[in-house]
């Protein structure tokens, strides 16, 4: 049987938990999954030099993980490391942001992020510029208050990221509101199912493009048997 690993670049176990159980609702029977929390850092990225940070301990998880493991997911919202970590596994590895602005500007659409994390807008507006999607690329919204704090009050951190992404849709545009963050996971899976609008989900973004890389990479080995 397959086995993905989750990487969780903060240093809260919750968080991974919460993430890893996600990921699996979303896998086929075929697959297994593993989240690793790091080891050291901070319990919630909050800024470019959290992020630029992160990344050493997502390889270092990863070579922790690889052997056994048939592919990654990163799970921050910046996708710390990303590349590394596929270069010195040679493993299949997708990022959120990376998995969730795919699946948002597919078919051209306009996509907007609703967030908590201030210091990290530019690093998103980056990402958007790096990926090609530049001109799909609404902005980002934000909630109001500590982001901390926000994140460990499930019901106030719905309502605000609701409030982020509605600004999203109706003032800037968007046709599809990624939810921008690992540690806003439960809130983002529970605004998919709530709204009528459409909104990304990252984890299951990641889930399921790594699950297609997955079952490619299998393919193409029974066909050169």
């Amino acid at each position: 049987m397959k086995r993905i690993g989750l990487i969780n670049p903060n240093t809260s176990h919750v968080t991974t938990t919460m993430m890893t159980n996600i990921a699996r609702s979303y896998l086929p029977a075929s697959l297994e999954i593993e989240g690793m929390t790091a080891g050291r850092g901070v319990p919630m990225i909050l800024n470019d030099a959290q992020l630029a940070a992160a990344a050493d301990g997502v390889v270092e998880m990863g070579l922790e993980l690889a052997a056994r493991s048939d592919g990654f997911i990163v799970c921050a919202f910046g996708d710390p490391g990303l590349e590394r970590l596929a270069a010195v596994t040679g493993l299949p590895s997708v990022g959120i942001c990376q998995a969730s602005m795919m699946e948002a500007s597919a078919g051209g659409r306009r996509f907007g992020i609703a967030t908590v994390t201030p210091d990290l807008v530019e690093s998103f507006a980056a990402k958007a510029q790096t990926f090609g999607f530049a001109s799909l690329f609404t902005g980002t919204r934000l909630t109001k208050g500590d982001p901390q704090r926000l994140a460990s009050d499930p019901q106030a951190l719905h309502a605000a990221l609701e409030i982020a992404a509605r600004e999203c849709f109706e003032k800037d545009g968007a046709d599809v509101v990624i939810i921008g963050g690992g540690p806003l996971g439960q809130a983002a899976d529970d605004l998919q199912r709530a709204l009528s609008a459409p909104i990304i989900a990252p984890i299951r973004s990641a889930v399921e493009r790594l699950v297609k890389a997955l079952e490619m990479e299998s393919h193409a080995s029974t066909l050169q048997l």
